[in-house]
C-alpha cells in the first residue's frame, strides 16, 4: 500500500497531510536551533494501516466538535439523530470530517488545500469544507472554510484536535474563564470556575494534570512548553474559537488542547435556550471561515 501522506516544506520545517485519512495532519516538525522538533504526535505505521484518525497528529472537526448526547438533538422544529461514535456513552462525537476522505484541491511545495463535501444522510444538511495548510519558517497555519450548499439554515461548529507531545516537565497556560464540568460519560452538567488544580490561566503542569474538559471564554491563545527540549509552541486561533477543550489522559504520551468554536452538546444546550455555547446557524449560501495557528520556537 502506497504512502497517502502528502509532504509540505518550508524552511527547515515539514508537515505531513493525510488527505485519504480524515484530512488529518500526520506530523509536523521544525528546525530548532539545527534540532528537528516534533510538536505533533507524528502518525506511525498503525495509524496508517488502520487508517485511523485518533493515531494521527492533528484531526479537523466539521460540522461540530465533541459530543452530542445520545446522538440527538432538536433545530429548527426537527429531530434530528446521527451514528453513535463515542468511546464512552452512545453519543456522536466529532462530526464527519475526521472520518472522510478529502479531496486535493490545489498543491505546492509549502501550501496544500483539500476539500471534503457532504449531502444530506444521517445529517441532513449539505455543505462543504475546506481546509488550506500553509507552512513557513514562522510556524503551520491551517484554515477551514464551510459552505452550506442547502437551501435551509444549518448548526455549524468547528475546530481540530490536535495531539501534543507529553513530556514530564511539560506545561500549558491558557487564559480561559469557565470550566464544563462533567458526567461519568464526559457530557457537561455545569458551568463553573476552574477548580484550583485545573487554573489554566495560571499554568499546569501536564505530567500532574488529569482532564477531559471545556474551557469557555479561551482568549485565542495558549503556550505549550517542553523544557527537555528547551521549546515552546504559541498554538493561536481566530475568535470565533472562544472554547479549547483539553484533554490530557492518564499514562499516555499525548495530550490535546483543542481549539473549537462550540461547547461539547452545544445543539441541545441551545436548544434548551442558552445563548452561550458559540452554536452558529449558517444561511443557505453563507460561508464560515475561521484559522488555528501553530508557531515554535526555542526557549533560551
Amino acid at each position: 500500500m502506497s504512502d497517502p501522506t502528502v509532504i509540505l516544506k518550508a524552511d527547515g520545517a515539514e508537515a505531513g497531510v493525510l488527505p485519504e485519512i480524515g484530512g488529518c495532519i500526520a506530523f509536523y516538525r521544525a528546525d530548532i536551533a539545527g534540532r528537528k522538533i516534533d510538536f505533533l504526535r507524528p502518525a506511525g505505521a498503525a495509524a496508517l494501516a488502520q487508517r485511523d484518525p485518533r493515531l494521527t497528529g492533528c484531526f479537523p472537526l466539521v460540522p461540530f466538535s465533541n459530543r452530542i448526547r445520545a446522538g440527538k438533538f432538536r433545530f429548527a422544529g426537527r429531530e434530528i439523530a446521527l451514528p453513535a461514535n463515542a468511546p464512552t456513552g452512545p453519543h456522536a462525537i466529532h462530526g464527519f470530517g475526521f472520518e472522510a476522505l478529502w479531496r486535493v484541491a490545489t498543491r505546492s511545495e509549502s501550501r496544500l488545500a483539500i476539500e471534503h463535501r457532504r449531502d444530506g444522510g444521517a445529517w441532513p444538511f449539505s455543505y462543504i469544507a475546506r481546509q488550506v495548510f500553509e507552512l513557513t519558517s514562522a510556524g503551520l497555519t491551517v484554515t477551514m472554510k464551510v459552505g452550506n450548499l442547502g437551501d435551509e439554515p444549518m448548526p455549524l461548529g468547528l475546530g481540530w484536535h490536535p495531539y501534543f507531545p507529553r513530556t514530564p516537565r511539560a506545561r500549558l497556560v491558557a487564559s480561559v474563564k469557565k470550566m464544563w464540568r462533567n458526567d461519568a460519560e464526559t457530557m457537561p452538567i455545569e458551568l463553573v470556575d476552574p477548580p484550583a488544580g485545573q487554573r489554566l490561566d495560571k499554568g499546569v503542569r501536564l505530567e500532574e494534570f488529569a482532564v477531559d474538559n471545556c474551557f469557555t471564554g479561551w482568549g485565542g491563545r495558549a503556550l505549550i512548553e517542553w523544557p527537555e527540549t528547551k521549546t515552546r509552541l504559541e498554538l493561536s486561533a481566530d475568535g470565533v474559537f472562544k472554547f479549547l477543550v483539553v484533554f490530557v489522559p492518564q499514562g499516555r504520551d499525548f495530550f490535546c488542547a483543542e481549539p473549537v468554536s462550540n461547547c461539547t452538546d452545544a445543539f441541545n444546550l441551545a436548544d434548551q435556550g442558552r445563548t452561550d455555547t458559540g452554536m452558529t446557524v449558517l444561511k443557505p449560501g453563507k460561508t464560515l471561515r475561521a484559522a488555528m495557528r501553530l508557531a515554535p520556537e526555542s526557549i533560551l
